[in-house]
């Protein structure tokens, strides 16, 4: 399934593996939250919806990142404004851990949500426009299971602080260790070109008389693209955030796993994830986008039922772990290429930054619902009725957008 990598030209490569780590470090950074919101609770003295705002704030932010980073990258480049975001979102998460109180926890989730939605929108549009068509899904879709692998850290790492460390000082030492992603900046600035499709799209746009602007997007001829998009990226990821913000607190406080426990668990539900968007990433080039859509949404919300809804065992809930996990984080496999190619390249990292973005802002609320939710009707229904909702959604959008597979990138 990796064979595609060997073809790619060495600015393919580079590319690829900076947006790979740079994918892999921030989903690091904002995973190091969902494990450390019990001790947020008792350290600060908040209730759950209180924790919920905690994730609904990165999440409103970064969709306001994400959309600024896209107009930012059409204007001044894609490889400058990445830099930019990883720096950002690096040092916001550093700071947290020296935070007194909920509002400065508050604050710098805040500003940590800027950076962490410009970086996604930045490196994927930068993915998509260097690579060619023939292994574009796969490229963008493979980057996609760097979430996996930061999370897969991030679980370790809370694993052994926490047995380590006592909890006032483990919860701390996360999120000065996740100051590392700046690092991959200097790899950046060294390796990394701006796509030539780009560099074409912006001396022709210079060469104009009237240029082109980035609210483009809402013109009569892409009004219908970008709404459709902008619902789509909602139900993907307020399916996502439903489930896995609040899911070590759901294994830990209804299930009453031990750290160990939880960690074990989650494993299982890691590695499905990463198989989930190595599978995603090739079924989107060779089924198409919309099938490949439509088939994770259905997964994702028939798993999200079986985790949340059924009576399970220990041992039982160990092996539905695994297609939760696949299916949940699978189905953003195909998300990035397919923004890619919807929109042209003059407004590409406007449109996808919004669309993206708009998605995740609107699916930030679902955490703070969820908690709010959880007072009245149990944790693992909250979060049932919300990720439900969310991939029906997915389903209906995906029948009113057209399928791009195989479409080249043209100034």
């Amino acid at each position: 399934m990796m064979q595609w990598f060997k073809e790619l030209s060495p600015p393919e490569k580079r590319t690829f593996v900076a947006a790979f780590a740079g994918w892999t470090l921030d989903a690091l950074d904002f995973m190091v939250f969902t494990f450390v919101i019990s001790a947020l609770i008792g350290y600060f003295h908040i209730d759950k919806t209180q924790a919920g705002m905690l994730g609904t704030v990165t999440l409103l932010f970064s969709a306001l990142g994400g959309w600024i980073a896209g107009m930012l990258a059409d204007r001044y480049g894609r490889v400058r404004i990445l830099q930019i975001t990883i720096l950002w979102f690096s040092v916001c998460t550093f700071l947290i851990g020296f935070a007194q109180s909920f509002e400065q926890v508050f604050v710098l989730r805040a500003l940590q949500g800027l950076g962490f939605g410009g970086e996604w929108a930045v490196g994927s549009v930068l993915m998509g426009e260097i690579v060619r068509a023939q292994y574009r899904g796969r490229a963008v879709g493979t980057v996609q299971s760097g979430w996996a692998v930061g999370w897969g850290i991030a679980a370790l790492l809370y694993t052994l602080a926490f047995s380590w460390l006592s909890e006032d000082w483990a919860w701390r030492w996360l999120f000065w260790f996740s100051v590392l992603p700046s690092l991959l900046v200097v790899y950046i600035r060294r390796n990394v070109p701006e796509p030539e499709v780009y560099k074409q799209s912006r001396a022709a746009n210079d060469d104009n008389i009237t240029k082109v602007s980035p609210w483009t997007i809402f013109s009569p001829a892409l009004l219908k693209t970008t709404l459709l998009s902008a619902l789509l990226c909602t139900g993907v990821q307020g399916g996502y955030y439903a489930v896995m913000t609040w899911l070590p607190t759901f294994l830990k406080t209804e299930r009453h796993l031990s750290v160990i426990g939880t960690g074990a668990y989650l494993s299982v539900i890691i590695t499905g994830s990463f198989i989930g968007y190595i599978s995603g990433a090739y079924f989107t080039d060779r089924f198409g986008r919309k099938p490949n859509l439509f088939l994770f949404a259905v997964l994702s919300g028939v798993s999200v039922y079986t985790y949340t809804q059924i009576e399970l065992t220990n041992t039982e809930m160990l092996f539905v772990g695994f297609p939760l996990g696949f299916a949940a984080s699978g189905i953003f496999s195909g998300i990035g290429a397919y923004l890619t190619e919807l929109f042209p390249s003059s407004v590409r990292a406007s449109g996808q930054g919004f669309a993206y973005n708009f998605g995740r802002g609107i699916g930030a609320l679902f955490p703070t619902l969820v908690g709010y939710l959880s007072a009245s009707q149990g944790l693992g229904m909250a979060i049932g009725v919300f990720a439900g909702g969310a991939y029906a959604l997915v389903l209906l959008t995906v029948l009113f957008l057209p399928e791009t597979k195989g479409r080249a990138l043209t100034a």
